[in-house]
């Protein structure tokens, strides 16, 4: 069992280099289906996923018949149209059998409707207020891989605390604040 992130039609490099950061950060597998508003290697999305694009585990695909042909599991379909909360989903009974699939559409259009009418009772629209259409996709992605990774318990994330291989469990309580520089203090507004 694996969780999934597909991006349909991505257009903003960003985006696509943040979902790559969660990717790494969530052990999921990120499918790009063609047409990609950028090119793989583009400067944008590589400096969005920082250093962690060695890390990450990516296919791309010529269309989504070319997706789906090579990809079998649960499908949840991310889209403004949804009449489900995320919520709802049981993610843990899901995933026992086969990998997990989040798809997400293109920042400016969505998923093909086609395949959203054929879908219907997998789709999900994580609820927001009136006042907007749906939330930027890298945010998306970035909650839906957290309730699936939490729901079911996924034993490849294990670090819950700032890595040793970075500052460390501890690093914040054996911290000596009187050896803080500027830039990692409150600031002061007393001299205003």
């Amino acid at each position: 069992m694996k969780i999934n992130v597909v991006l349909y039609h991505p257009e903003i490099p960003q985006n696509t280099g943040n979902i790559m950061r969660s990717c790494v950060g969530f052990h999921a597998k990120l499918h790009l289906i063609r047409p990609l508003g950028f090119k793989l290697d583009e400067a944008r999305m590589r400096r969005a996923a920082l250093d962690y694009f060695d890390y990450l585990e990516y296919e791309a695909y010529d269309d989504w018949d070319d997706f789906k042909s090579k990809n079998k599991g649960k499908f949840y379909y991310l889209t403004r149209y949804g009449h489900k909360s995320p919520s709802t989903i049981n993610f843990k009974e899901d995933a026992k059998d086969s990998d997990i699939y989040l798809v997400f559409g293109a920042e400016s259009t969505g998923i093909a409707y086609d395949i959203l009418k054929d879908n219907l009772k997998d789709c999900y629209r994580i609820p927001t207020t009136d006042k907007i259409r749906s939330l930027n996709l890298s945010n998306c992605a970035a909650i839906m891989l957290f309730l699936a990774s939490e729901a079911i318990n996924d034993e490849s994330i294990v670090v819950t605390h700032e890595p040793d291989t970075m500052k460390g469990e501890n690093f914040i309580d054996d911290l000596d604040l009187k050896e803080l520089d500027i830039v990692h203090r409150e600031y002061d507004h007393k001299g205003e």
